[in-house]
């Protein structure tokens, strides 16, 4: 059974960081792609970052680059967002997801099969 299950989220202030984790069972981080969305309140969700499986490429939204990364723990079966200079606009609830079979990154919520529940990330002073 497929699990995803997010960690990290929390209260943090404009230029300050966090750190997401998505710890992974079910299946292995390193045979499928793995994406982070965000959903901000009254938006709809959206694909911020993924990494693939197959070469560990990485794509990024606009409105990351340079300020987010993802990268992947095999061993640990988890990936990671290290989330960097944030701003009010970042506030949202981060959610991975995976379809845990494709090796490509995408970003395109309807290709994703399973979710994890959320962490709420809140970035204000």
């Amino acid at each position: 059974q497929v699990q995803l299950v997010e960690s990290g989220g929390g209260l943090v202030q404009p230029g300050g960081s966090l750190r997401l984790s998505c710890a992974a069972s079910g299946f292995s981080v390193d045979y499928a792609a793995m994406g982070w969305f965000r959903q901000a309140p009254g938006k709809e969700r959206e694909g911020v970052s993924c990494i693939s499986s197959s070469d560990g490429s990485t794509y990024y939204a606009d409105s990351v680059k340079g300020r987010f990364t993802i990268s992947r723990d095999n061993a640990k079966n988890t990936v990671y967002l290290q989330m960097n200079s944030l701003n009010p606009e970042d506030t949202a609830v981060y959610y991975c997801a995976t379809d845990a079979l494709t090796p490509t990154c995408t970003t395109r919520v309807e290709y994703m099969d399973y979710w994890g529940r959320g962490t709420l990330v809140t970035v204000s002073t």
